[in-house]
């Protein structure tokens, strides 16, 4: 990948993955419940999704779902139900999101690896990471180089660039959380965070293929 198409496509990347998503809102909730540990096992949930997806892309099976109608109404019925599940049990479910970090007590095994499988199903079930990334990605393939080896390098960059921006994110969150944790505001908070999920949700509803 030449140096000049590498440096383009980082920094269209970049800009697309500060805008907040799912994706986002899922890490920062874990990061601020967990400690580290649940940031950590959100990204390699998120990011094991992302690799499926661009190797689809790469097969050409993400184009192939996209133009199949029903197909495209399942993935997209099931990320939406998924999101609005989460948001519903965060607005019901018992507890403060937020701890401070001396607080943390050690996330068990099984509890990480659930929380790697709900950041995996978040980012695998929303169609809308499939139809940005048939249409971002091969705009940066250069003719005459190995294809796989090009999609290599783009995941490899996007997804040390996912790392860096969740982390400025939960970062921001910690600092703004420390000042929350004894305030009646971090009901609000949390409430606040089970309602963007539902909107998330309602809002992938009304994606389209095209």
């Amino acid at each position: 990948m030449a140096l000049h198409l590498w440096l383009t496509f980082s920094f269209a990347y970049l800009l697309t993955s500060l805008i907040p998503g799912p994706n986002v809102l899922l890490t920062v909730r874990n990061a601020l419940r967990y400690g580290p540990s649940g940031m950590g096992m959100t990204l390699f949930g998120n990011l094991t999704a992302q690799l499926l997806t661009i190797t689809a892309v790469a097969m050409g099976v993400g184009a192939l779902l996209i133009s199949l109608p029903t197909a495209f109404l399942v993935l997209k019925l099931a990320g939406a139900a998924y999101l609005i599940y989460l948001g519903l049990r965060q607005l019901l479910g018992k507890g403060a999101p937020i701890a401070p970090t001396a607080q943390l007590a050690a996330t068990p095994p099984q509890t990480q690896w659930r929380i790697a499988v709900e950041a995996f199903l978040v980012s695998a079930s929303n169609p809308k990471t499939l139809v940005f990334f048939c249409a971002f990605l091969p705009q940066f393939l250069e003719p005459g180089r190995p294809i796989f080896g090009q999609f290599a390098a783009m995941y490899l960059s996007g997804s040390l660039i996912v790392c860096l921006v969740h982390s400025f994110y939960c970062f921001t969150a910690w600092r703004f959380g420390l000042r929350l944790k004894a305030s009646p505001l971090a009901a609000w908070f949390k409430r606040a965070s089970g309602a963007l999920f539902i909107g998330l949700g309602v809002r992938l509803l009304n994606t389209r293929a095209v």
